[in-house]
């Protein structure tokens, strides 16, 4: 789970805020979590890995609607911002600017938004249950990207979400508290440009109770990368009958992250609800030409109490190019707003 961007709250409120802007409320509204738990690699092949990691995040997403279509959001995240290095209890913890930006309706089937954003590319940190379900998919996630996204209602046939942008390199990048340093574009990176010249584009839908989307990106070369990044994923999602879900996502990547390595990632993710009581498992590996494979499988359960609030734990092995770790997850997330 290493640094996870747990708000998948926050990155998918404005989009579906904005989907249905046209018909909300004038006024402001809000909503979040604060999520605190624990992490710990208990055994590994090198001891250096044995470390305990102690955190706290802290996500709040506001809204104003204007009730014509146009709406101001933003949301502000407070976490630990580096890696750990050895045992700690929230330390270096540092508050952000996730998203910032507005929306409005162009005409009855689109919506435009603006701003500091999470374009559309992959699902599996939203659609994966446990604590470790969406950790290895997680490296292709986009966040904190400076653009303009578009989200298009085909008429029955789906959701269209396309847009162009580039990592955030504005004082916004920066955090208050542990101060993460400011991006600039000069530090290299695929996407990483400071031009809107990088491209996402992804069509989901949902027919009965499955769900599945299809997507593919151009991150362009930054300073000292070897060539543009091309990515695309494939996800599918069923809900059966009785409270089984199950769940995957394919994605590959040539020039990944604007390197020479090919990569692939492969998530497969099952859960299945009793009563308040969710039991999952998943399966996943990401598999990077210049470090090889790393295979992460755990099981998790997670129990969602009358007030919202969701305990939850999960026991992962990973195999990282032949070192083994054993890892413990431990998690309790309160709702807010």
């Amino acid at each position: 789970m290493t640094t996870k961007t747990y708000a998948a709250l926050a990155l998918s409120a404005p989009v579906l805020l904005c989907a249905n802007a046209a018909f909300a409320e004038q006024g402001f509204s809000w909503e979040g979590e604060i999520e605190i738990g624990n992490e710990q690699v208990v055994s590994s092949d090198v001891a250096a890995n044995e470390i305990r990691n102690t955190y706290a995040i802290i996500t709040a997403t506001g809204t104003y609607s204007f009730g014509n279509g146009v709406e101001l959001f933003a949301t502000l995240t407070g976490e630990s911002v580096t890696d750990p290095t050895v045992d700690r209890t929230f330390e270096d913890m540092g508050l952000y600017v996730e998203e910032l930006g507005f929306s409005f309706g162009v005409g009855e089937s689109a919506t435009i938004t603006v701003g500091k954003l999470a374009p559309s590319f992959g699902s599996a940190w939203d659609d994966t249950a446990g604590f470790f379900g969406g950790t290895l998919a997680e490296d292709y996630e986009l966040t904190e990207q400076l653009g303009v996204l578009a989200d298009v209602d085909l008429n029955g046939a789906g959701t269209l979400s396309f847009g162009v942008f580039f990592a955030d390199d504005t004082s916004l990048s920066r955090s208050w508290g542990e101060d993460r340093g400011r991006n600039r574009a000069s530090a290299g990176g695929a996407g990483n440009t400071g031009e809107l010249d990088n491209l996402a584009i992804q069509w989901a839908h949902e027919v009965d109770n499955t769900h599945f989307h299809i997507g593919a990106r151009h991150l362009s070369a930054s300073v000292g990368d070897v060539d543009d990044e091309q990515g695309f994923v494939a996800g599918i999602g069923h809900s059966f009958e009785g409270g089984f879900d199950v769940f995957a996502e394919v994605a590959s990547f040539s020039n990944f992250g604007g390197t020479a390595d090919d990569a692939t990632f492969v998530t497969l993710n099952a859960a299945y609800a009793i009563g308040n009581l969710t039991l999952s498992g998943t399966l996943s590996q990401r598999d990077l030409d210049s470090s090889g494979k790393t295979d992460l499988h755990s099981i998790a359960a997670e129990y969602e109490f009358q007030n919202g609030m969701t305990l939850g734990g999960a026991l992962a092995h990973q195999d990282d190019g032949g070192v083994k770790d054993t890892i413990v997850g431990l998690n309790l997330i309160i709702p807010l707003g």
